[in-house]
């Protein structure tokens, strides 16, 4: 098969699990919402489906870089991603999803920070901020030039920084629930866990529904750490 041709198939094939994965966890997401908080999205349908339809064309942006990465470590080994256990010590096994959840997050902070410059937020962010508030389905809910900073960040790591398989799939299990459940609306994790010296380094729905509050806070997206060293860390809404 012509390269291009298998290229376009993997992209093609990964935008599908990219949409599907969006669909199976913020449905299941809301699906928990409407039976432990009845009523919390009462009067949003408009905005859901708006949601719904950003997402959805995000989960191409995102499908086109990982179906280039997943093609070029299946018929090339251009990546640094690898199967056998042994291939690396196993205290390097968790450690992986550490470095890229880092990575991520320092990137996420610092795109996120200057999407809320006025002409970047005019321009791209205010898709994401017009889910007022913002729900499970909100999660990918984004303009395009936002969905293309948040798409390339995995896909440049693969070539930077070794990782199991099984290891990459945790770190995007953890980035959709993240994702998903930080804008959901509510707290799902325990108080005793958000208001602990842990929750103080942590970025639950606690934290990011303050960032839809106010806007000029709380940019994370998994850990508070640059919010505390930045000085734009607000604590936490009441979700």
């Amino acid at each position: 098969m012509d390269a291009a041709w298998a290229i376009a198939l993997s992209a093609l094939a990964m935008t599908a699990i990219v949409a599907i994965r969006y669909v199976l966890a913020s449905g299941g997401f809301a699906l928990a919402t409407a039976r432990v908080r009845p009523g919390q999205y009462a009067g949003l349908g408009p905005q859901i489906r708006t949601e719904i339809a950003w997402s959805l064309a995000s989960a191409a942006l995102y499908g086109i870089p990982a179906g280039i990465v997943a093609w070029g470590w299946q018929q090339r080994g251009w990546t640094l991603i690898y199967t056998g256990w042994s291939d690396y010590p196993l205290w390097y096994l968790p450690l992986a999803p550490l470095l890229y959840l880092l990575a991520h997050d320092t990137w996420f902070y610092w795109t996120h920070r200057l999407l809320h410059r006025p002409g970047w937020f005019r321009l791209a962010h205010a898709v994401h901020h017009a889910s007022r508030p913002p729900t499970a389905w909100a999660a990918m809910s984004f303009h395009p030039i936002e969905a293309v900073t948040g798409a390339v960040v995995i896909p440049a790591l693969v070539f930077l920084i070794p990782i199991h398989v099984a290891m990459l799939g945790l770190v995007l299990t953890v980035m959709t629930v993240m994702g998903v459940t930080n804008h959901m609306g509510w707290e799902m994790f325990p108080r005793a866990l958000v208001h602990s010296r842990m929750g103080h380094w942590l970025i639950t729905a606690s934290h990011h529904q303050r960032h839809h509050e106010q806007y000029r806070c709380n940019y994370g997206l998994y850990f508070r750490f640059w919010d505390h060293l930045c000085g734009t860390d607000r604590g936490l809404s009441q979700p």
